[in-house]
């Protein structure tokens, strides 16, 4: 019995350093995420749980929307994880598009960037109408220089996706990660573990 506050005392220090370790990968390595909308169909499917790298783009302050170490500029197409700008309690996940000094323009659903033809086999249309910009941004936009520090980003869901082409450019300051690997995937329609998509790599 004299041996049990030593092995409570042992498993409470492994207990805190277990908390403290988890604490700081989450915060500054990696971090789960599950995907809430269909933005980003069909790449990342309502459901899907992905791993985000936290040290794509340098160290982050973990207090404040900036960064201890910049390390690098996302790429284009890359998917990236960063804070709604209007809203920064929310954390959207969408594909990089274009990158500081860029010019972007959507002719009837077709990007083009630095007036070249943006070939994107991941991009989807679910529907057929083509706005002009005069009614919405979403078939139609541009062309509008990207500002420094700042990037622009669409979903591969094209026509069900909320994005800069409504609420504008997402700075730099506010990337958190960017999407590595998808390791569990759902499929709530037929009710079964979609193992084909489990480990996909996300480009």
């Amino acid at each position: 019995m004299k041996d049990n506050p030593n092995r409570f005392l042992e498993w409470a220090k492994s207990l805190l350093i277990a908390l403290i370790l988890a604490f700081f990968i989450r915060t500054f390595i990696v971090q789960a995420y599950k995907i809430p909308s269909g933005s980003m169909i069909p790449t990342l499917l309502v459901g899907d749980y992905l791993l985000v790298n936290k040290l794509a783009y340098g160290i982050k302050n973990p207090f404040k929307d900036e960064f201890l170490y910049f390390r690098k500029m996302p790429e284009r197409q890359e998917i990236v994880v960063f804070r709604y700008p209007l809203d920064k309690k929310l954390d959207f996940i969408k594909r990089v598009i274009a990158l500081p000094g860029d010019t972007v323009q959507i002719i009837n659903k077709k990007v083009y960037v630095n007036e070249k033809l943006l070939v994107e086999p991941y991009a989807k249309f679910s529907d057929p109408e083509v706005y002009p910009k005069e009614i919405s941004p979403r078939d139609n936009y541009g062309p509008v220089k990207v500002p420094p520090n700042c990037i622009f980003v669409m979903g591969d869901n094209r026509d069900q996706s909320y994005d800069s082409r409504f609420w504008g450019f997402v700075p730099i300051n506010y990337l958190k990660g960017r999407a590595l690997i998808i390791y569990f995937s759902w499929d709530n329609q037929h009710y079964k573990i979609r193992i084909n998509r489990i480990g996909k790599f996300i480009k």
